[in-house]
């Protein structure tokens, strides 16, 4: 495949992880209600995010809140909120510098060393972005995976899985594989050529001396002839 549209797959995928990054930071369905015991039917649904709650009623209504204070929060959307942020800026610095170091661009002054230390500084950026938002999801996830099956907590406080963890995943996988795809394409360098002369002949490897007294005693005996 062409180096230029395995660069453009990696910026794709890159691209998919920004868009994920920003819609997984905004979404407020990171702890949905869960409906167990007594509360198999109900018309309200809470979801609860990293900026904010919101109460659903029966599909009609929806009202959301800020949250008053940080503290307010579980640990793991406190630590949640502030890596989601930082990953959403490495996403947008990894994508503006892999856009300078690819090789469809008139970037760098077309310097071939400048674009590849580029691209691979933004495929190290993409991969460390994936981590940050794989790093939040997953602790949330666990926790609430946690909660749900400890007998010791209410079942009106239980929680499960929103949708906002499973597009993290998703978005961390993308991320992942962009800077995966860059790192790798610009790490395998093309190969080099080497010409060498062809060897000498025989002939051309003896001495002259040796060629000239040959070709003398074959003169002189054609002479007797």
């Amino acid at each position: 495949m062409d180096k230029g549209a395995v660069q453009i797959a990696g910026l794709v995928l890159g691209c998919i992880g920004i868009i994920g990054t920003c819609a997984v930071t905004g979404m407020p369905q990171w702890r949905v209600t869960a409906f167990i015991e007594n509360n198999i039917v109900v018309f309200e649904s809470l979801w609860e995010g990293l900026w904010m709650n919101c109460f659903r009623q029966a599909n009609i209504r929806m009202q959301c809140k800020i949250y008053d204070s940080l503290l307010a929060l579980t640990p793991d959307l406190q630590a949640g909120r502030a890596l989601m942020c930082i990953a959403v800026v490495l996403s947008f610095l990894a994508f503006m510098i892999a856009i300078i170091g690819m090789k469809c661009t008139n970037c760098a002054e077309d310097n071939e060393k400048s674009k590849r230390i580029m691209l691979i500084v933004s495929g190290i950026t993409f991969i460390l972005t994936g981590i940050l938002v794989l790093i939040p999801v997953s602790w949330t996830a666990n926790q609430i995976i946690r909660d749900f099956y400890n007998p010791l907590v209410n079942a009106a406080q239980k929680r499960e899985l929103g949708d906002a963890l499973y597009l993290g995943w998703a978005t961390a996988l993308c991320l992942v594989a962009g800077g995966l795809i860059l790192c790798c394409q610009c790490s395998s360098t093309e190969k080099k050529y080497k010409y060498s002369l062809p060897p000498k002949s025989a002939a051309s490897n003896a001495p002259k001396g040796a060629v000239g007294r040959k070709t003398s005693s074959l003169y002189s005996k054609s002479q007797y002839v």
